[in-house]
């Protein structure tokens, strides 16, 4: 790190210094602006949000990703107008916030409207399989008729009449197996990857998987004899591919539209811990994480006031209609060329297609330049943007379309308040890989922590504290980084020492910031260990401790 041409020996000679408070684990993500809200939608979410007291974003992203599972493969978006490039708009997203911090009632709200046909579909599912069930019993009677019919004719050896009766069978075996209805399935919550198959098969537009633990779900594919679905899931996020489950004991399933939504809470505690193990080569680390691009942070509501009212029937009516147009719509309507494709797909009009052009020409400068060196997974993490802008302007689109306010192409009003969303996104991305495009201040407040928990002490030799291997501080170059910013911030000072072999450093604490120290530096063998023996990194260790305090 840079000491801003400032020579190392004017920090370590003379009186000490005032410390200096260090820099905030975290960014500060904004809020949702109303107006990249699709107009459609705005009166209801404004509604929801305001009654609940909870930030926009909240119930905004689970209301988008549930719209994307509506259209799954119904129509996807070429972002280019003569090449074939597809992108099929199924979104994956994630609300994070602490215990508390309303998650479950604002994802709840953002997908009400899916839910509501869910359980519009599921009454009409038994309606129908009451029906089914009696059809199936006339059915299998003519079956047990055609089956004695045949019994007699073998024993007459009349091969004509078995030719007729086998046809008849045939016949029969397929009526039966059509007349057992299969239930329009929306949101699946918790599923083994083969029943999802079979689920997908029986729903090919796609499905939204809704957890409220979302980290929970992901570290449950870590787990010996869950290795399968990782791949599972990494290809089910493209959404255009087949894919094929072989399994002793259950044969072989062929699915062959892959495209699931996934939505879903995290708390920021468990979330940084879970990327603190991906960055450092864990688990994690297979490109799964940065598939959540509908990812928001949202910041801490102001003051609270008491709204106790109705919901605006009106704004939820309106809302409700667009939830249930885009679940009945159809390809034909959209005037779509080349329409008999397996996808059909929409393009941009020319000025949406430069819009889109001059932003994508933007995305792979920063790609492709130094911004992102050091911060591989949030560069992994944007690279993704490539097919979410697309599939947002397609998505606010066909709100528009099914509100009766647009037709034909995909319009450059869809398409900028798609790179609205990307630039607010991106936002709340920064925070939630703050451990990385930060590493310098996460490791310099997880070498604080470790002081304040007394296991460093003033005078304890530099080497000690990597061969510790604390996340955050597991190797010689995060320690120095760490010992370099504090050491700016007047807190520490290194001073070289003789020892038996060759001179070493020891770390010294300024005494006006050890004695400001609120927490006391006694020792303590308090459960703050990863799983290496090293203590969470220091933004999910930050976290954790408000968590346990809410």
């Amino acid at each position: 790190m840079q000491r801003d041409a400032i020579p190392l020996d004017e920090y370590r000679k003379g009186e000490w210094g005032d410390p200096v408070s260090l820099p905030d684990l975290l960014p500060t993500a904004p809020d949702l602006p109303e107006d990249l809200l699709p107009e459609s939608l705005r009166p209801w979410l404004m509604d929801a949000a305001e009654r609940s007291q909870c930030p926009i974003a909240s119930i905004a992203a689970p209301a988008i990703v549930g719209l994307s599972s509506l259209i799954g493969l119904t129509v996807g978006v070429r972002p280019k107008q003569a090449d074939s490039w597809l992108v099929v708009p199924n979104l994956w997203g994630c609300l994070v916030g602490r215990p508390g911090a309303m998650k479950t009632p604002s994802i709840s709200e953002g997908i009400s409207h899916l839910s509501r046909l869910a359980a519009r579909a599921a009454e009409n599912f038994e309606a129908e399989a009451d029906q089914a069930e009696a059809r199936a019993t006339v059915l299998k009677a003519e079956q047990k008729d055609l089956e004695d019919q045949l019994r007699k004719a073998i024993k007459g050896h009349d091969k004509g009449k078995l030719a007729g009766i086998e046809n008849d069978l045939v016949a029969l075996s397929n009526q039966l197996r059509e007349s057992q209805p299969s239930e329009r399935r929306y949101v699946v919550n918790d599923t083994t990857t083969e029943k999802l198959g079979a689920l997908l098969n029986e729903n090919p537009r796609g499905l939204l998987l809704e957890r409220d633990e979302l980290i929970g779900w992901l570290r449950n594919m870590d787990r010996a004899g869950r290795e399968g679905d990782r791949e599972f899931f990494l290809e089910a996020w493209n959404g255009s591919g087949r894919f094929t489950c072989d399994r002793i004991g259950r044969g072989t399933l062929h699915i062959k539209s892959l495209c699931l939504s996934v939505f879903g809470g995290a708390q920021p505690g468990k979330l940084q811990n879970y990327i603190s193990g991906a960055l450092s080569g864990g688990a994690g680390d297979d490109g799964l994480l940065q598939r959540l691009q509908v990812i928001v942070w949202p910041e801490a509501q102001g003051k609270w006031r008491n709204v106790d009212r109705g919901p605006d029937i009106d704004a939820r009516d309106i809302a409700a209609h667009v939830f249930e147009s885009m679940d009945a719509l159809n390809p034909d309507q959209l005037g779509i060329e080349g329409h008999g494709e397996d996808i059909p797909a929409l393009r941009f009009t020319p000025e949406a297609q430069e819009v889109f052009n001059d932003w994508r020409g933007c995305l792979e400068t920063r790609l492709r330049g130094s911004e992102f060196v050091s911060c591989p997974a949030f560069e992994s993490h944007l690279a993704k943007y490539r097919s979410l802008m697309p599939s947002l302007a397609l998505i606010f689109h066909l709100v528009e379309v099914v509100a009766g306010r647009e037709v034909g192409a995909v319009s450059s009003e869809a398409a900028n308040r798609a790179i609205k969303w990307c630039t607010f996104l991106e936002a709340h991305a920064r925070k939630v890989y703050a451990a990385e495009i930060n590493s310098d201040t996460a490791s310099t407040h997880a070498f604080v922590e470790k002081i304040k928990s007394g296991h460093i002490e003033d005078g304890q030799r530099i080497r000690d504290i990597y061969r510790r291997g604390w996340s955050g501080l597991a190797n010689a170059e995060a320690v120095h980084n760490a010992l370099d910013l504090a050491e700016r911030h007047n807190l520490i000072r290194i001073e070289e020492v003789e020892t038996e072999g060759r001179p070493g450093e020891v770390i010294r604490f300024n005494p006006k910031w050890e004695n400001s120290m609120k927490t006391p530096r006694a020792r303590t063998d308090r459960a703050d260990k990863s799983p290496s023996g090293g203590s969470v990194s220091s933004i999910s260790g930050h976290i954790e401790e408000k968590e346990s305090a809410a």
